[in-house]
């Protein structure tokens, strides 16, 4: 029985995966961050190697590198030398030119419609065609990126209104681990947003406490995606005590002493652990 019901979670593993990319030649790779299989009782993701399709990772346990710039933009540097950097402005800018940049359309301080032309995927969070909405599924070198779309405001401050798939949750799938970057992130979260996002190991969020959403809302978001590591962004003065302050004891608070913080399979807490990063 057991056997039919893994048998069954691996099937609908590679249905999911493939069925959008049947007729190409070239499939993305299968995520292992989205948990197909969670709702199933005692089953287990097991490792396999179906031909035909590419896996997004590898068993490589090598680290990975993360440095806050600054307001939404975090440098996330792969074992392979892929530099992604998030919400790019072009004013808070990383010490290398990024391979990579991820933007959200929320707030001008979240992307630039002129990034520097030697970056080589430039990612938005939104699609240019209305009614449509960012699909991105991005394989480079040693990292697999995609995207789970949401909505944002149409007005500064209108908490009623919202427009549709305006922004993106970005997930960066890297030596094993599972890094989501929430962006400017205006409303909670459903079952579905849940279910394509699946695990994240590591999750960046916005503690400004109202720019994005209360600290309530936003500390059950957290709660709900269960990060063993939550890295803290877009903190506009005193909300990030406010927010740090929502989880109690089931969540431990620390603070960076270095500018890098490099994280692996290896070395995540493991009781969920709010690490406040050097120069924030």
């Amino acid at each position: 029985m057991m056997l039919r019901v893994l048998m069954l979670a691996i099937t609908g593993l590679l249905t999911c995966a493939g069925a959008t990319f049947a007729q190409t030649e070239s499939r993305p790779p299968v995520s292992q961050c989205q948990a197909i299989a969670r709702n199933i009782p005692g089953v287990m993701f097991a490792s396999f190697n179906p031909p035909g399709v590419q896996l997004a990772q590898a068993t490589s346990r090598e680290e990975v590198k993360i440095s806050f710039i600054g307001h939404s933009t975090y440098l996330i540097e792969s074992p392979g030398g892929v530099t992604i950097a998030t919400d790019y402005n072009g004013v808070y800018r990383p010490p290398v030119t990024p391979t990579v940049v991820t933007m959200n359309r929320a707030h001008s301080t979240h992307f630039t419609l002129s990034p520097d032309p030697a970056i080589q995927y430039v990612l938005h969070g939104w699609s240019d065609v209305p009614g449509e909405k960012a699909d991105h599924k991005v394989l480079v070198n040693d990292v697999y990126i995609r995207n789970v779309a949401t909505d944002i405001r149409n007005r500064w401050g209108d908490y009623e209104s919202f427009q549709e798939n305006g922004n993106s949750i970005f997930i960066f799938e890297i030596a094993g681990l599972c890094i989501g970057h929430l962006g400017h992130l205006h409303h909670e979260l459903t079952d579905t947003h849940y279910a394509e996002i699946g695990r994240l190991d590591v999750l960046m969020v916005p503690v400004d406490g109202g720019l994005t959403m209360g600290a309530d809302s936003m500390s059950r978001v957290v709660k709900r995606l269960r990060s063993a590591l939550i890295l803290p962004m877009h903190r506009t003065g005193a909300p990030l005590a406010q927010f740090l302050t929502m989880f109690g004891e089931s969540f431990q608070i620390a603070y960076a002493a270095d500018p890098v913080i490099r994280v692996s399979m290896r070395n995540l807490p493991r009781q969920p652990q709010i690490l406040v990063p050097k120069g924030m």
